[in-house]
């Protein structure tokens, strides 16, 4: 006879599940406000796969969305400022998927046996993380696991794995101490080993940096809400201060049109390069807010338009095509503000053959310094995911340039009006793609096909006679 599927063996009890559901909370805050501690994002994985041992479905989907809301929430706090009261909807929607994660788990263990739920349960987390982070309309992918390590002294060991890739990995870790002590000897050791061998492939992969081939000198100026003319001041003023300069960058919506003439005025008669923001008009009520290339002659050379406009705000539409800058100093991938936040968008850049990124950003001083600190952690890991320079010129901090591995390497404050970023960016011959994007996707289907078998499996369990 099966048994019931409200009941498991030795299911968790209410207060079996605060405790791990607050061991998840504090180890969540712990990894993502103190540099030193990413690796606490295990315990916040394992504190969550503890939760799956509830009693129902029901109480492990609620545990699981509780825990959430205390995770995100105070992280996304800066939602209230941009949103008002939908603030509360969006963190809603984002522990959703949390609670989802626990709520199949919960199925899956006690339809399989903890077991096969241990081999299922990282396939199921980046199944679920890709999608939330890519692949439908509200897609979000900050306070990802992965991310906890974007300000890490390690994060050019973890990267080669890919954002998601940390993320499955540390839950297989998980799960492999969840059910320790229900394995043979050897299955322990077997799978231990396998875990470390897995957890030290980038020590025997080649290397993926490759030597420089060329050198850019790159100025950035912090600007927002300037007039054309405050434009053309702050750009005399750094180019004073560093007249070896080859590239100005400006950020997103530098200017609420086209470049403006006196800019590109500018550009002709210092025989300069500039990138900034601005909008391409395509009607009356549309536009592209895009990322112009100013040449020395004056003329626009290049530009590329927005991937993934931000939700919920007037932003443009979404770019129609991707292509490289082919500049003077080697192949350039441009991206605007939160385009960074999407493999989906940087991966295709790189296949392109990208040397370097460069992203354009605005994040207006009123969201507040926990936005900017969060948005920060995007560029030091595309930078170490792709073993290429990142370039990020925000309108009003925190500006950043990472080096290959990761490391930020300069910075300009927030809000820091007219600060400026310098840095002498070295390109390599090539970049890489990280190893999670594949298996990023088929978890995705691996995910899709565990909820899909375990409904059908849950309504024909009901119309089978005892």
């Amino acid at each position: 006879m099966k048994p019931s599927l409200s009941i498991p063996a030795k299911p968790l009890t209410i207060w079996g599940g605060v405790c791990w559901g607050l061991v998840a909370v504090v180890a969540f805050h712990l990894a993502y406000l103190i540099p030193a501690c990413p690796w606490f994002i295990v315990f916040f994985l394992y504190g969550v796969l503890r939760l799956t041992e509830l009693a129902t479905v029901r109480q492990a989907a609620r545990f699981g969305m509780a825990v959430g809301l205390a995770a995100y929430s105070f992280h996304l706090a800066f939602f209230w400022t941009i949103f008002g009261p939908a603030a509360i909807a969006l963190w809603w929607v984002l522990s959703f998927w949390l609670g989802l994660f626990t709520l199949v788990g919960r199925a899956c263990r006690y339809r399989f046996g903890p077991i096969v739920w241990a081999v299922a349960a990282p396939f199921l987390w980046t199944g679920l993380e890709y999608f939330r982070s890519e692949l439908y309309f509200l897609r979000f992918s900050w306070l990802n696991a992965g991310y906890a390590f974007s300000n890490s002294a390690g994060l050019h060991f973890v990267a080669g794995f890919g954002v998601y890739g940390i993320g499955f990995l540390l839950m297989a870790w998980a799960s492999y101490i969840s059910v320790l002590a229900q394995l043979s000897k050897v299955a322990r050791v077997a799978a231990g080993v396998a875990l470390a061998a897995v957890s030290s492939l980038p020590l025997w992969l080649p290397a993926a940096a490759n030597p420089a081939v060329k050198s850019i000198n790159i100025v950035g100026v912090q600007m927002e809400g300037a007039s054309e003319g405050q434009v053309k001041s702050a750009l005399d003023a750094a180019l004073k201060k560093h007249p070896q300069t080859d590239l100005f960058v400006l950020s997103e919506y530098a200017f609420f049109g086209p470049v403006p003439q006196p800019i590109l005025n500018w550009c002709k008669q210092h025989h300069l390069w500039l990138v900034a923001g601005g909008e391409d008009p395509i009607s009356l009520t549309n536009y592209y807010n895009s990322v112009f290339v100013v040449g020395p002659d004056g003329a626009i050379a290049f530009q590329q338009a927005k991937c993934v406009p931000v939700q919920f705000m007037k932003d443009g539409l979404p770019a129609r095509e991707q292509h490289l800058w082919n500049s003077p100093w080697g192949k350039l991938g441009l991206g605007i503000c939160y385009d960074a936040s999407y493999t989906r968008v940087t991966d295709e850049l790189m296949r392109q053959g990208a040397q370097a990124l460069i992203f354009p950003t605005m994040d207006n001083t009123e969201w507040g310094k926990a936005e900017h600190e969060l948005h920060g952690r995007i560029a030091p890991m595309r930078a170490a995911e792709y073993a290429v320079p990142v370039f990020r010129l925000c309108s009003s901090g925190i500006s950043q340039f990472a080096g290959r591995d990761g490391r930020v390497l300069s910075s300009a404050p927030f809000p820091g009006q007219d600060a400026l970023l310098c840095a002498q960016m070295e390109l390599p011959a090539r970049g890489r793609l990280p190893l999670d994007r594949p298996l990023a996707e088929f978890a995705v289907v691996a995910a899709a096909a565990l909820i899909l078998f375990l409904m059908v499996d849950a309504m024909l369990s009901h119309r089978r006679p005892p």
